[in-house]
């Protein structure tokens, strides 16, 4: 039946295969929705299907067996319609009934070829359905993954709000112990430039001076008086701020001296501030104002530990820079009373704090060991063995790349463990 040339059997599938192709082109450009497609494509199928069977022997084809896959084609087609399953469903018995009946066969085979069929499509009935189910829960897995991930990605939005509003509250606590010194230090220069003006007044009441050159040196003296305001001032300015985030070039001995002069409005009237930086550093790679904000956070605990021991041997805090394994380490040191061991494990821990209460927010130090670490670097603390602490940051040189650093706290540091504790 199948062995020759049949220009009509032939017919059929180009016909067939053209209503597909018009079908496609309908559904892709919109003119026809995918419920009324997959009717469509069933209909058209079973049809041509049909005939070909007819065409080729009738219930003797071996094209008959195609008749049970035409449901699960139709799901296939649309999976997520129930109507063109079923609708296949109804027309392929209907046709093998009508095929049945023009072969006149007994109607003791009809009836039991019938039930065989009813058998059958219900086999691919509950195939069809299985599948049409299985591709519902794949989409509905599938949106609550994107669901999933938006849901992480707000939590994300809002952690990272959060860290930020918490940074910035503590970067204002930090300016606001600046500021309490500030009026001290600008007092100083202020009254030099003051009394400069009053001689310069006194000089010049009765006529110009003799001496011009005295007059010179004073004028001098007053704008370095002015410069060290306006210096002060701008620090103060710089500092508070806000950080812009990512890693950049950072040079670390300009860093260690804006720190001291930021922190010195602190420091200066408790006892000598150094720094040691080996010539020729190379640049951390570290964002410069987070690197600033944790170097005034130690300082200023540096500064809580010394006011607090009352100690009758003049207070000293060292910077330290230098290159160690491949890395730039920095030290801040003093020679206050120290951490309590019992301390020690948690001094980067968010809202720990060995200060008296009122005295810090808990956030200065778990801060800063979060700066350090999104660029890449460690911060660590210590006692030193002839008395004090010692705060070892250790960053990653400019141009390179390290590996993921391991967070023991969630995030940034302050001034609030280290110095209480000393």
């Amino acid at each position: 039946m199948l062995g020759g040339f049949r220009a009509d059997f032939l017919a059929v599938q180009w016909v067939w295969a053209g209503t597909f192709f018009v079908l496609g082109a309908a559904v892709g450009a919109g003119w026809l929705p995918p419920p009324f497609s997959g009717i469509a494509a069933g209909t058209v199928s079973l049809t041509a299907l049909t005939v070909c069977i007819q065409l080729t022997g009738g219930l003797a084809s071996p094209l008959f067996p195609s008749f049970y896959t035409v449901p699960l084609f139709v799901a296939v087609f649309v999976p997520g319609q129930r109507l063109p399953v079923w609708s296949a469903i109804g027309g392929t018995l209907a046709a093998v009934v009508l095929m049945t009946w023009l072969a006149r066969v007994p109607w003791t085979v009809f009836v039991s070829q019938c039930i065989s069929l009813v058998f059958v499509f219900a086999v691919s009935a509950h195939g069809a359905e299985a599948f049409r189910k299985l591709r519902a829960a794949e989409r509905t897995a599938h949106l609550e993954r994107v669901e999933a991930l938006r849901r992480l990605a707000e939590s994300e939005s809002r952690r990272a709000r959060v860290e930020r509003q918490r940074a910035e509250v503590e970067r204002l606590v930090v300016v606001g112990q600046l500021a309490a010194g500030v009026a001290h230090e600008v007092n100083n220069p202020l009254a030099y430039v003051k009394s400069n003006l009053h001689y310069l007044q006194e000089e010049w009441a009765h006529g110009a001076p003799d001496d011009l050159e005295d007059v010179r040196r004073v004028l001098d003296e007053t704008q370095q008086g002015v410069l060290r305001i306006q210096q002060i001032v701008t620090d103060l300015r710089l500092f508070s701020r806000e950080a812009p985030d990512g890693a950049e070039s950072c040079d670390v001995a300009e860093t260690l001296a804006e720190a001291q002069r930021l922190a010195s409005v602190r420091l200066r009237s408790l006892g000598v501030v150094e720094r040691d930086v080996t010539p020729g550093l190379a640049p951390a790679r570290v964002t410069a104002r987070h690197l600033v904000q944790v170097l005034v956070n130690l300082l200023l605990n540096a500064a809580d530990a010394l006011e607090a021991a009352r100690s009758s041997k003049p207070a000293h805090v060292m910077l330290r820079a230098r290159m160690d394994d491949g890395r730039v380490r920095v030290e801040v040191e003093d020679n206050g009373p120290g951490i309590p061991e019992a301390a020690l494990p948690r001094l980067f821990e968010p809202f720990f704090t060995t200060k008296p209460p009122g005295k810090g927010t808990g956030l200065g130090l778990a801060l800063c060991r979060d700066y350090v670490a999104r660029a890449g670097g460690t911060l660590e603390a210590e006692n030193r063995a002839e008395g004090g602490a010692r705060f070892i940051l250790r960053l990653p040189v400019a141009g390179t790349s390290s590996p993921p650093v391991h967070r023991e706290a969630p995030a940034p540091v302050d001034a609030n463990a280290e110095p209480a504790a000393e």
